[in-house]
């Protein structure tokens, strides 16, 4: 009954809902279970659900991250034209890309916690910043043809591995990425990002240093867009298009994977699961002939669906609560002793002197 209860809640549900895609996806392409074709998939979805990771260290701190896609879109532009065909430059051009990366977070996270403006509006600004460098630099057209060591990042692998025959570079450094981030979630800046999202005074009131903390989880975001940049430029080339709306589908990803959108509640691995089965419902979307143009009509209607989800079973769980112990019975006090003679108890009695 516990396990079941668990599967419908909304940290629980993601993991349902993806097996049920996923199993659907199979009978109606019987070649997407093949370890080939998995691992393709996995492939696909790794630059989405690293963003997905960067996205819910914000949003679990009741922030948010809009400027993710568009600073996809510059490191993508950076790559492509900065490396080249000269491979000496890749590590390079790699150290510039965090640079930038760290740069970027830190103006988001400064300007949300010292100035108190909200993130929305400073990572808005930030995106529409980045994006018209981006257009202004590459005038709107595709630029740069880095060379083919960078691209072998996000399109190569370890091959000829028995069973799977191909794992790509991309699903290990998934793998790797969120093990990092379930590593920061159980440090005191992952537990401190939670309390904040929870209850941001009671952070303050305990000497915790808020803004340096939220701060961080900015960088990390932008860290994790970098690293899915990295990964897209091996198959999805340098174009200007490359990374947008990636901030909206993390989004969505993380709010589909339990994580209460005011923060102070959700699991990491779930936000991740989230990635995963929005990929497998677009692919069944695909599969059954809906048109790729009602994509981001089902992302809206996902983000509301989960976030009205997420609140009635909160409710629910609040109007449930904790069962109250039955009260143990009083033992009977003793009697007071009573001392005649001197008007006095065994209480104190409180009196006056008064002087004529």
């Amino acid at each position: 009954m516990k396990a079941l209860r668990t599967l419908v809640s909304p940290r629980g549900a993601v993991f349902l809902l993806l097996v049920v895609l996923l199993v659907a996806v199979t009978i109606l392409n019987p070649s997407f279970a093949e370890p080939g074709q998995f691992m393709r998939f996995l492939q696909r979805v790794a630059p989405i659900a690293i963003v997905a990771i960067g996205q819910y260290f914000v949003i679990i701190a009741g922030e948010f991250d809009l400027s993710q896609g568009s600073l996809i879109t510059a490191q993508v532009i950076i790559a492509g034209n900065l490396v080249g065909q000269d491979d000496a430059r890749t590590i390079p051009v790699l150290l510039l890309m965090v640079v930038f990366a760290v740069a970027v977070g830190l103006v988001n996270g400064l300007i949300t916690t010292l100035l108190k403006v909200p993130s929305f509006i400073v990572t808005l600004g930030m995106m529409l910043a980045l994006l018209g460098g981006v257009m202004w630099w590459t005038g709107g057209a595709a630029t740069g043809n880095p060379a083919d060591s960078f691209r072998e990042i996000g399109r190569g692998g370890l091959r000829d591995v028995p069973l799977l025959d191909f794992i790509p570079w991309a699903v290990l450094l998934l793998i790797v990425w969120l093990a990092l981030g379930i590593v920061l979630t159980k440090r005191p800046l992952g537990k401190t990002l939670i309390a904040i999202g929870d209850n941001a005074r009671a952070v303050d009131y305990a000497g915790a240093r808020r803004a340096w903390v939220t701060t961080r989880a900015f960088v990390i975001s932008s860290l994790s867009a970098t690293l899915s940049a990295v990964l897209l430029v091996g198959y999805a080339g340098v174009h200007p298009s490359v990374g947008r709306g990636y901030e909206f589908t993390a989004i969505t990803a993380v709010v589909l994977g339990g994580v209460v959108l005011g923060g102070g509640r959700g699991w990491i691995v779930g936000a991740v699961a989230g990635a995963f089965t929005l990929e497998a419902l677009f692919m069944l979307l695909n599969i059954a002939g809906v048109p790729s143009t009602l994509r981001d009509a089902v992302q809206g209607v996902i983000i509301i669906a989960a976030v009205a989800y997420s609140a009635v079973a909160f409710r629910a769980r609040r109007a449930r609560g904790p069962q109250p112990a039955a009260p143990e019975p009083a033992e009977p006090e003793p009697a007071a002793p009573v001392t005649h003679g001197a008007a006095t108890t065994s209480r104190t009695i409180h009196t006056e002197t008064r002087g004529d």
